[in-house]
């Protein structure tokens, strides 16, 4: 399973960034406070105050112009630090992470504010080193998953959850390191905590939204497609006709008008998108020919799947049922489970489709049954 958007990418966001935001507020406050002001000779003020003017209102150029400008008058070591300050918080503004980190690191600043700039600025052993001294456990991690280290981020993260076993950002992250490592069991277990603990719409699409890019068999991208579904979690218009795609060519074209239909009702889809009427077109047209021909392939092993496909998408879920039950002695017999679960969910059984879900052990549908399982089990 793949699980995408768990690390935190230098300079994209995520905690390491907001540290640096604070650090950046912390630094304007200190080069330019009222006593820091009294403290300053016209000289080196007056440009300081120009700097930081220009850097808020993203000049970088015109800010770095009078930075060096007051560095040149500085006199006094209070003076200087001022300059070292207000360049750090320039830089800063600019993205320019590693200038403003050795402008800080001139005048000895405390790691707690060079951690966050050595992450932005993929100085990685450094913020690791800082942020052990300053007690900010994140950007050790966030910093060990940047350089392919997995276990060792894992490890912080265990440490974390010790102190506090329902931090849902470490259980995330935890989930992203344990996956990068190989160790599906302990990923599973994780993620199974997390989605416990807060199973929304966000969490779901969170752990879904990306994994359908990844490579996987034909119905297991259908499979998944249906949970985000079901969990409310497809948000965009690439997504549903992705889904509708990937219905019709799989059987499913019943369900591909549906969810194309839905999507415009609810605005994820523009009115009158002549794309997605397409889809409809072309799905109800492929609907139609398949339940002409389903209740005499729903007796057939070889032919059921098909015939189950057409009933689960024309929401005819007792006969999606038999029919994949038959489909199980067939050519493909996970993936008719994992839509007879799927059906059986969808018909109001909830504990008896966890127990299909929970049949498929190994395999390309494993682990997008064993979501489905988690999923059934989360609701009441």
């Amino acid at each position: 399973m793949a699980v995408i958007g768990f690390r935190t990418k230098a300079g994209t966001g995520g905690r390491p960034a907001r540290a640096a935001a604070v650090a950046l507020g912390l630094l304007v406050a200190a080069a330019s406070g009222p006593a820091l002001a009294q403290a300053l000779s016209p000289a080196v003020g007056r440009p300081l105050q120009a700097a930081q003017n220009a850097a808020k209102a993203g000049n970088t150029g015109a800010a770095q112009s009078a930075i060096d400008q007051a560095r040149a008058a500085a006199k006094t070591p209070a003076e200087r630090r001022a300059v070292s300050q207000m360049a750090a918080y320039v830089y800063t503004r600019a993205g320019n992470f590693g200038r403003a980190a050795a402008e800080l690191e001139a005048i000895g600043a405390p790691p707690s504010q060079l951690a966050p700039l050595y992450y932005q600025a993929r100085q990685y052993d450094k913020a690791i080193a800082a942020a052990r001294k300053s007690g900010q456990s994140t950007i050790i991690a966030q910093s060990y998953l940047q350089q392919n280290k997995p276990a060792e981020a894992a490890k912080i993260y265990q440490e974390m959850l010790a102190r506090n076993p329902n931090n849902l950002n470490a259980l995330q992250n935890l989930a992203g390191a344990q996956f990068a490592m190989g160790d599906r069991a302990a990923y599973s277990q994780t993620i199974q905590k997390l989605v416990r603990l807060d199973p929304t719409p966000a969490r779901w699409r969170s752990l879904l939204a990306d994994m359908k890019n990844q490579p996987m068999s034909r119905e297991a991208k259908l499979g998944l497609y249906h949970l985000m579904l079901e969990t409310g979690a497809i948000r965009t218009q690439q997504e549903v006709e992705d889904f509708a795609k990937v219905a019709i060519v799989s059987g499913q074209a019943g369900y591909a008008e549906k969810v194309v239909r839905d999507a415009v009702a609810s605005g994820i889809v523009p009115a009158g998108n002549s794309m997605s009427q397409k889809i409809v077109d072309a799905a109800a047209k492929r609907s139609a020919d398949a339940l002409r021909t389903a209740p005499a392939d729903a007796r057939n092993p070889a032919t059921a799947l098909g015939a189950g496909n057409a009933f689960l998408g024309a929401g005819r879920f007792p006969d999606a049922i038999a029919a994949y039950t038959v489909a199980e002695k067939g050519p493909n017999p996970d993936a008719a489970k994992l839509f007879r679960g799927i059906s059986t969910l969808r018909a109001g059984n909830r504990a008896g489709a966890r127990q299909i879900f929970d049949q498929i052990r190994g395999g390309p549908m494993a682990e997008v049954s064993a979501l489905w399982s988690l999923y059934s089990s989360t609701q009441a």
